[in-house]
């Protein structure tokens, strides 16, 4: 599942992306309110963890365009505003929890995880498929062709990824933040093993092939025209 961090405080920014994508999320994250504002707005995203003190344009702006846009997407303002105002503020503009730091991570995650769930009525925001290929997200399963595949947690983040932006080019640069939260060092083949291998699970044994290789690029999953 995808979610979007808004926080400038870089290290609470760092340390929210590192848990988040270790308890297997992919993560976008943004250090000021233009960049969140503008994720929030052109991206899609199952939830967004919103701080309300921000550079350039504050939480509650952001989550007043995101409903004035009927955006229903749910948002976790995390804050040091504590006062009984600013919960009420937050939850009247639209917020679906209100969390104040200094926080546990453990229970941020259970309350992301909660918020989740309540948002997960329809059964294809649980389900994500190509071809023959299903990825169960609540309960980390996939499958091709009815056949349990055995992926690792960062296999499964990989597949996420690729499955959520399915017939887009992903640069190495953009895999390398994403799944593995470093910045892409050319010298270093990490990123083509990781695919080499997840290819092997999702490929070798059946048809079509649905990762592919645009050289000089990057990656992309994509399910060929003639299947």
């Amino acid at each position: 599942m995808k979610l979007l961090v808004v926080e400038d405080e870089t290290k609470t920014a760092d340390y929210l992306r590192q848990g988040l994508m270790e308890a297997g999320f992919v993560i976008d994250l943004a250090r000021s309110g233009l960049d969140g504002h503008h994720l929030a707005m052109s991206e899609t995203y199952d939830l967004i963890i919103l701080d309300v003190m921000l550079p350039d344009v504050d939480g509650w702006r952001i989550l007043q365009s995101l409903r004035e846009s009927h955006k229903q997407v749910p948002v976790l303002f995390l804050t040091a505003r504590d006062t009984v105002a600013d919960r009420v503020k937050g939850l009247e503009l639209g917020a679906d929890d209100y969390l104040v730091k200094p926080f546990a991570f453990t229970e941020l995650l259970a309350r992301v995880r909660t918020l989740l769930r309540r948002g997960q009525t329809p059964a294809n925001l649980e389900l994500i498929q190509a071809a023959d290929l299903v990825v169960d997200l609540p309960r980390r399963r996939a499958t091709r062709s009815g056949q349990r595949l055995n992926l690792t947690n960062k296999e499964f983040a990989l597949l996420e990824l690729l499955l959520r932006r399915k017939g887009e080019v992903l640069p190495r640069s953009l895999i390398a933040s994403q799944i593995w939260d470093m910045n892409f060092d050319s010298d270093t083949n990490v990123i083509d093993v990781a695919i080499r291998r997840l290819r092997a699970k999702i490929d070798d044994n059946f048809e079509p092939k649905l990762i592919h290789t645009v050289r000089g690029m990057g990656y992309m999953l994509d399910v060929p025209d003639t299947a």
